[in-house]
């Protein structure tokens, strides 16, 4: 006869002891000790008990940056973990709902006689917005699929454009240094150009709207070395940010009020947007930094808009429905800052906690005890972003790759490869499921961030793909390029 120890060492009767703790580190209770045969199913249940979410919420778990997907007693064996450990299991919650992947192209608008350099949704996923090398600002019906309006005035090339959060205007800027708003409803320009800016424009970010609703200011950086805070019902430059010795290349507007500028003086400046003071100076690039992304870029953009398309009555009600969405999105978690650097290195900062960057992004494999390989870009960084929900950062290259980061730890996830020329630019589905990319190689990819592989490859394009946005709501894909045309994509 066995005693009742020996039985319970047999095969999956023993039970691991676990620590829950979600993406921050912060622990879900005390260890508890969890049968071997419990899964992620089970581990669901546990977590919304122990959280006593009245509706029942899906979760992924992950051991040592790994998720997990088989049976606890199944991973232990294929890690060779020891029992006699305590296993750190980490919790994320997963959006209740699901995009569906875009599969086929609904239509092909011509319009713009020059390159598409950017396409943006509004907030609300109800509008369409393109910059071109035409000069021209293009809005378009997304019901019948066909241009609404042109929108002129540039001198030169439209370089970057950005909706409002509240959705009630459109900024772009251009390679000549002018920037100019536009009223959607008309496509006609909503007053004088804003003037100040000597070089071209290489960004635009406009203050959340949970900060101040309706939306009146928004940032501009600039080739001139300068970023400059507008205010749209004044037409005016309210505040000079000055400081950067060589050209400002990117400009965000952070949800707790601070303003974030990259340069290629190898620096990144936190400023205060009240009154334009430097807050500090985040060091550590060897090399221009071209690139900045936030953890809280997703729920910023998009203010009080969510998948469901409800609509608000009054800027007090949608202030308060961006503040509720950024609250719940940010957790007990810091706002997070990654930069891109001309050297092809990426950090991860959180300016709030501290100067020094959290981790420098780069990707060990252990070959043998002796040989590690760093697995980074090897070529410049066009554009990185992160997911949504804030917790994945994806990165797209020269080098042809799409990489996905950890965005709480920085840590090296996995390679995307498919593309067969550099990767311009990506977009996140707004459930955090799905990737999107636009290629040099004339095609755009869809892929899946769990199963960490390609999901849907949509060539059609005839040329470069410069540019690619997935809408708000799910709904739709519009990407451009070098071709001039836009074309739509659909679920």
């Amino acid at each position: 006869m066995m005693n009742t120890e020996e039985e319970e060492n047999i095969g999956n009767n023993v039970n691991v002891m676990c620590m829950l703790t979600d993406p921050e580190g912060t622990t879900l209770g005390a260890p508890m000790s969890v049968p071997q045969i419990a899964g992620p199913l089970q581990l669901q249940q546990i977590v919304n008990d122990l959280l006593n979410n009245e509706e029942k919420l899906p979760y992924a778990f992950y051991i040592s940056d790994k998720e997990l997907v088989v049976q606890l007693g199944a991973y232990l064996e294929k890690n060779k973990v020891s029992v006699e450990k305590v296993l750190r299991i980490v919790y994320q919650p997963q959006a209740i709902f699901r995009i569906r992947p875009v599969n086929r192209c609904s239509s092909t608008i011509s319009g713009h006689t020059e390159a598409v350099l950017s396409v943006s949704f509004s907030p609300d996923g109800r509008h369409l917005a393109s910059g071109s090398g035409d000069t021209t600002v293009r809005l378009w019906d997304l019901n019948t699929q066909t241009p609404l309006y042109t929108c002129t005035g540039h001198k030169n090339w439209v370089l970057c454009i950005a909706w409002s959060p509240d959705g009630k205007h459109l900024v772009s800027g251009s390679k000549a240094g002018e920037i100019l708003s536009w009223d959607p409803q008309t496509g006609k320009p909503s007053g004088n150009p804003f003037v100040g800016h000597k070089k071209w424009i290489t960004a635009i970010s406009w203050e959340p709207v949970h900060l101040n609703s309706p939306c009146r200011r928004f940032v501009t950086s600039s080739k001139d070395g300068d970023a400059r805070i507008w205010d749209i019902t004044l037409r005016k430059c309210v505040i000079s940010l000055t400081g950067h010795t060589l050209a400002v290349t990117c400009v965000k507007w952070g949800g707790d009020g601070v303003i974030y500028s990259s340069s290629q003086d190898c620096t990144i400046k936190v400023w205060n947007s009240t009154n334009g003071k430097l807050i500090r100076e985040l060091k550590g690039h060897g090399h221009w930094v071209n690139s900045l992304a936030l953890s809280t870029e997703y729920v910023l953009r998009t203010g009080a808009f969510d998948h469901t398309g409800k609509h608000y009555s009054s800027p007090q009600e949608m202030k308060e429905a961006a503040l509720a969405r950024y609250t719940k999105m940010r957790g007990n978690a810091p706002e997070r800052l990654v930069s891109g650097s001309d050297d092809f290195t990426m950090f991860l900062w959180e300016p709030d906690i501290s100067k020094q960057p959290k981790c420098r992004m780069t990707a060990d494999i252990l070959l043998t005890p002796q040989i590690t390989v760093i697995d980074v870009h090897v070529q410049l960084v066009n554009h990185v972003y992160f997911s949504p929900d804030g917790q994945w950062i994806a990165s797209a290259s020269f080098d042809k790759s799409v990489k996905l980061w950890s965005g709480v730890t920085g840590k090296f996830v996995a390679s995307f490869r498919g593309h067969v020329g550099p990767v311009y630019q990506i977009s996140w589905s707004a459930d955090s499921r799905l990737l999107l990319s636009g290629s040099k190689d004339s095609t755009l990819k869809v892929w899946d961030i769990h199963k960490q592989k390609l999901k849907q490859d949509l060539p059609g394009h005839a040329d470069e793909v410069f540019a690619v946005d997935w809408s708000p709501d799910g709904e739709k894909v519009a990407s451009g390029g070098r071709d001039k045309v836009l074309k739509l994509w659909m679920g």
